[in-house]
């Protein structure tokens, strides 16, 4: 029964996490568009750590957890966003909703663990609306606007190498489509001008992960735990479009192809930098545990030749983030309140982008709780996360943002022999 309810959602929603637009930031505008958030409702709720790992959960930032696993999993997020988005003189609101990640792990025996799945990477969702004035005093209106995103297939593999020590890699296909348009008119003019430009996005990265979890005094257990996400190499094929229309109906007057073979701007690469994340914990089984991840990045290197912008630079990235959770009676018979996780945690994010010479950061706090569902090992987890982005300060926009996670863990058995009596 499990099993086919999994597959009737495989069918439902794949298809969505190629048509949707996974974003309404501004920011979204800029390098692949807005990072979204790789790990499952569990970790998101704990700060978005990646190095706790148990036999009944997935965890899709460290491939090493996989080694773990002693039941085949499924796992499904969607979250929904309610935002604020502010500048210094206006303020909108807006949301989205979204499928995060949809994936399944198996444990092949042997210390080892197999898992796959399909989540979206980056999105691109914007309209912004600039007013200002010309030398002629008329009044100029340009709107910028873009869609689409990077969505990620991926394949991991997990052993557990010796005692309390596992290891992990993971190959990970992006691809997908990245639109972005600018719009102008002019005040008293009848046509307006337009620029489109798309780039289809595909490559390879790959990330490896080691943790070593000894336990202490026969009760509690030490995590340490070292990813590294290798560079992205993204190949980026790029077409552009210009021209003119009527603004009264609307319709094309002339439109050109711009000859980008002429430019060597048809193909051309995006290389994300190598990304570092070591994190250390600490906790006691199935009851509480508390930990800590920092990850940094030099994406002072990083630089897309089709779409330059002049007010942005890039600087070295680097994230901290802080978790745990706490089960008051893991086996408890008697009170289902005593079996429910209960999760929270923070973070704080250098995006590494720098826009009018201004950082653009973002912090969060996230709480949640762990539902069991039955008298298995399956459950049901909600999350929310209360955060902010960037600033108001020099002509920038200010993201408050709600956002609320639903994330379903289904465990079940497989490759395993009957026995018959």
């Amino acid at each position: 029964m499990v099993k086919k309810f999994v597959v009737a959602i495989i069918c439902c929603i794949a298809y969505n996490t190629y048509a949707q637009d996974g974003t309404v930031s501004p920011y979204s505008f800029f390098g692949i568009g807005e990072l979204r958030s790789a790990t499952t409702v569990e970790n998101q709720m704990m700060g978005g750590i990646g190095l706790y790992a148990d036999s009944i959960h997935i965890n899709l930032r460290n491939p090493a957890a996989y080694g773990n696993l002693k039941l085949t999993t499924y796992t499904v997020g969607v979250s929904h966003r309610e935002v604020r988005l502010k500048d210094f003189t206006t303020e909108e609101k807006t949301s989205v909703t979204n499928l995060d990640y949809l994936a399944i792990g198996l444990p092949l025996g042997k210390g080892f663990g197999l898992g796959f799945g399909i989540l979206p990477l980056s999105s691109t969702g914007y309209n912004i609306v600039a007013e200002t004035v010309d030398q002629n005093q008329d009044s100029v209106t340009t709107v910028f606007g873009g869609e689409g995103g990077i969505n990620r297939v991926y394949l991991s593999l997990g052993y557990q190498l010796a005692k309390n020590l596992t290891i992990g890699a993971t190959t990970n296909l992006n691809f997908g489509t990245l639109e972005n348009r600018v719009i102008q008119s002019v005040q008293n003019v009848q046509f307006g001008t337009s620029d489109r430009r798309e780039s289809r996005v595909n490559g390879l990265d790959f990330n490896f992960a080691a943790n070593y979890t000894p336990t202490i005094k026969d009760k509690y257990t030490l995590f340490t735990s070292v990813r590294i996400n290798t560079q992205a190499n993204l190949t980026s094929e790029n077409s552009q479009r210009i021209g003119s229309f009527n603004i009264t109906n609307g319709q094309d007057i002339e439109v050109i192809d711009i000859d980008l073979d002429a430019q060597n701007l048809r193909n051309t690469e995006l290389k994300i930098p190598t990304t570092t994340t070591l994190g250390l914990g600490f906790g006691e089984d199935r009851k509480w545990f508390l930990g800590g991840e920092y990850s940094f990045q030099a994406l002072s290197s990083f630089t897309n030749a089709f779409i330059s912008i002049d007010n942005l630079e890039y600087q070295d990235a680097s994230t901290m983030a802080f978790g745990g959770y706490y089960i008051p009676e893991y086996g408890s018979f008697t009170s289902y309140l005593k079996r429910i996780t209960y999760r929270a945690g923070v973070r704080y994010e250098k995006t590494g982008m720098v826009l009018n010479n201004k950082e653009v950061n973002n912090f969060g706090i996230t709480f949640g709780l762990g539902l069991p569902l039955g008298g298995n090992f399956s459950n049901l987890n909600i999350g929310f996360e209360l955060g902010r982005r960037g600033t108001t300060a020099a002509d920038l926009v200010e993201e408050s943002y709600l956002k609320v996670n639903l994330g379903l863990s289904l465990n079940d058995k497989w490759f395993q022999k009957r026995k018959i009596n």
